[in-house]
């Protein structure tokens, strides 16, 4: 399936030119190696751009080198040169070490790099006659490694020398560079094609995503841009023991996948991984997604509805969208009238989301979702309606919850990305939310004696998506008669009547001291806290205000029946923080703020 999505997503991306076409590679370019008509390094030009980029809270400048279009790169292990090769140790034949410069090193590996580099690219432009390929040739025959060993221009990039990428020009015309000549591109266009006729020798079978005859890929290539991974990339798929070569087959003949669709799907994916409108990070995994059209539009509602990322959509617009997806979320579907904004999104297009880190040898895959994007939009707005617990809605991203299940006194806590990628699942599929994420959330609560909108939303969801006893409402439910919620209620009204009666910020309140126990064993803790109560309400001096405390206490100790619970089930604890949240706004309503004692 993915394989097959990634290789028609690229058939829509060439048609919309928003890929390379085939033959070539993007690279990374830092400097540009400025030639003289003779053929000599004048000199080495920085074209990397300046942007800025966020670390932590801060905003920093960072250099970023160009991606270029460049004839194909090999993939082959050992030495192998490149057309228009923009590899430091094959241009140069040099190895940087801490005394400088040097050909020589144990296995001789820069001078054969750079003997295969001037064999491969003289053959190549042989009968060639531009004054930029006339130059290179000079370069190419003139450039004695052992002889450059104090060049001024090399060293003066220190340890971006070994790291960087190069392209060639001539002095005095930047920006114009050797593999956009149209000689030297017209001679690749025909090397190229004359590799892929020969590759008819090749070990040919039915491709597992085509079905045609075709010569299968032996080496895959590798995947860039996924967090963890190796600077030069991963391969997806690759068979590297020999247990697990199958009928003989060795290597990547096993995957069963033809030249021309790994070359799709490696394309498609490096594409997407690129782009930020693609990818976002759960914890150390990195989640690629993407709409089966060739516009942005669907994947940035849905990052901006689940992560809170938008290029296009203010907050304002994805509160309202929000709100009308909710009435539709009530109904079961998604109209598309509610696209309006997106007229060009097929709310019938396939959507995909993938996950993806890298191990040893290979990247793992950790899940694959396929949806129709109209069924993504309504369970994510189910997801939004259900973590809703006031009144003001507004949209919940998935880093809040990821940020409230880890320890706020923590630096280096992570959440499983198990977890994560539970909670994404449940969210897009509308299947149960992870036992995990509940469990996770509850200690939280009581380990740091606090619930904040997003701890109680995540409370909330699980109860009514997972346990289904008795419907949470969105803000404060006076007929809701559990135990449970009807504890949470009180303990919310005993804490605020400590606070008033106080008169000033108090180092130490009920909930400090009695929060988490109460919430799992009601009948041990609570007639303390009714008892303290009696002592706090003497200190209120308004009389009016103080028979409204009362007034509120007795009411829900009557729907208690008088009894408070032995002990809490977990669930019945999620409940009784739910109820002390609700609680707490209705304390605070204008009708009933604090008079003056």
């Amino acid at each position: 399936m993915l394989i097959k999505a990634l290789c028609d997503y690229y058939d829509m991306l060439s048609a919309a030119e928003k890929v390379l076409p085939e033959g070539y590679s993007k690279v990374k370019i830092h400097y540009e190696v400025a030639l003289t008509e003779e053929g000599e390094i004048d000199h080495i030009i920085n074209i990397q751009k300046e942007t800025e980029v966020t670390v932590g809270k801060k905003i920093k400048k960072k250099l970023v080198p160009q991606d270029l279009k460049m004839p194909q790169r090999t993939e082959k292990p050992g030495i192998d040169a490149n057309i228009a090769e923009h590899r430091p140790l094959y241009l140069f034949g040099l190895n940087l070490e801490k005394e400088g410069l040097t050909p020589t090193d144990r296995t001789g590996k820069a001078q054969k790099s750079h003997a295969a580099f001037v064999e491969t690219n003289l053959k190549f432009i042989e009968e060639m006659d531009t004054p930029l390929v006339n130059a290179y040739r000079k370069f190419l025959l003139n450039w004695k490694p052992e002889e450059q060993t104090e060049n001024q221009e090399l060293l003066r990039l220190q340890k971006d020398y070994a790291k960087s990428g190069y392209v060639f020009c001539l002095t005095g015309r930047p920006g114009h560079y050797l593999q956009d000549e149209p000689v030297f591109a017209k001679k690749w266009n025909m090397y190229y094609e004359k590799q892929k006729a020969e590759a008819k020798d090749a070990y040919f079978a039915q491709c597992a995503v085509s079905g045609e005859e075709r010569p299968l890929a032996r080496i895959h290539s590798k995947i860039k841009g996924v967090y963890g991974g190796l600077a030069t990339g991963s391969v997806l798929i690759g068979y590297n023991n020999p247990s697990e070569n199958s009928y003989g087959n060795e290597q990547s003949y096993n995957s069963g996948i033809s030249e021309e669709m790994m070359k799709k799907y490696t394309e498609a994916l490096n594409y997407l991984l690129a782009s930020q409108k693609h990818k976002h990070m759960l914890e150390d995994m990195t989640m690629v997604f993407w709409a089966m059209d060739t516009e942005d539009k669907c994947e940035d509602l849905f990052s901006q509805l689940l992560f809170g990322e938008s290029d296009t959509l203010n907050a304002e617009q994805t509160e309202e969208m929000l709100k009308k997806m909710m009435e539709d979320a009530r109904e079961g579907k998604i109209t598309a009238k509610r696209l309006e904004n997106l007229s060009t999104v097929d709310p019938s297009v396939d959507f995909y989301m993938l996950g993806l880190k890298p191990n040893s040898s290979r990247l793992s895959v950790k899940f694959i979702i396929r949806k129709k994007y109209a069924d993504v939009l309504w369970n994510i707005a189910r997801f939004q309606q259900e973590i809703q617990v006031v009144q003001e809605q507004k949209p919940v991203p998935l880093w809040m919850i990821e940020k409230e299940l880890i320890s706020p006194k923590s630096k280096n806590d992570k959440v499983n990305p198990a977890l994560m990628a539970g909670l994404l699942n449940a969210v897009v599929y509308g299947g149960k939310y992870p036992v995990a994420l509940f469990e996770n959330t509850l200690r939280r609560i009581r380990i740091d004696r606090n619930i904040n909108r997003i701890r109680c939303g995540i409370v909330k969801a699980y109860l009514n998506r997972n346990d289904k006893k008795e419907e949470i409402t969105v803000g404060l439910n006076e007929e809701n008669k559990s135990p449970a919620y009807l504890c949470g209620r009180l303990f919310a009204v005993l804490e605020q009547l400590q606070k008033d009666a106080a008169g000033t910020e108090l180092n130490r309140t009920i909930k400090d001291a009695y929060f988490a126990s109460a919430s799992v064993k009601p009948a041990l803790i609570f007639p303390k806290l009714i008892r303290l109560s009696q002592n706090h309400l003497k200190k209120i001096k308004n009389a009016n205000y103080r028979y409204k405390y009362n007034e509120r206490i007795q009411k829900i100790i009557e729907l208690l029946d008088g009894k408070f619970p032995e002990m809490l089930r977990r669930t019945e604890q999620g409940e009784f923080f739910v109820g002390y949240y609700q609680q707490i706004p209705e304390l605070f309503k204008k009708s009933e703020k604090k008079e003056e004692q």
